[in-house]
């Protein structure tokens, strides 16, 4: 099980041993929300749809959920929100809320995922997503499950 709280930006992970641990992360700059197009992080019960990046390079930066290169400071124009490391696809359970429509969390491409911008992390910043420190983020990947429940909470 995984609780994200967007109030203090920290990922809880409750692994298969019950030992919880905690990361920082960082939520949407433009708070929290359900509808597509609002670059906000959405709200409620959801699980994990996919696992991407399995056994790919840390800082792998991925397009359209793709590998496509590796990042380095140098390649960063600081206009884009980099998808790094590893994906974790975040599919809502919860229909009218974040299923299904225009609030439909999947088809928003709403994901946990390394960040270029590790020095942000604990303060809101991101287009939607979940973003954290890319050696936390293969650490929570390696203990995860596709269908795993993720709850999003302010």
């Amino acid at each position: 099980m995984i609780i994200v709280s967007v109030s203090d930006q920290l990922l809880h992970h409750r692994r298969n041993s019950g030992v919880w641990h905690t990361y920082p992360v960082s939520t949407a700059a433009n708070g929290t929300g359900n509808t597509k197009g609002s670059l906000q992080t959405p709200l409620g019960n959801h699980r994990i749809a996919e696992k991407i990046g399995d056994d790919l390079p840390l800082f792998t930066a991925f397009k359209a959920r793709k590998p496509f290169c590796i990042y380095s400071p140098e390649i960063d124009d600081q206009k884009k929100d980099w998808i790094l490391t590893r994906i974790l696809w975040l599919e809502g359970i919860e229909t009218g809320k974040n299923n299904r429509g225009k609030v439909d969390t999947k088809s928003r491409y709403i994901y946990i995922h390394g960040t270029h911008d590790e020095a942000m992390l604990g303060t809101p910043v991101s287009h939607g997503c979940i973003r954290m420190n890319n050696l936390d983020m293969l650490e929570l990947f390696e203990h995860t499950f596709p269908g795993e429940r993720v709850k999003i909470k302010t």
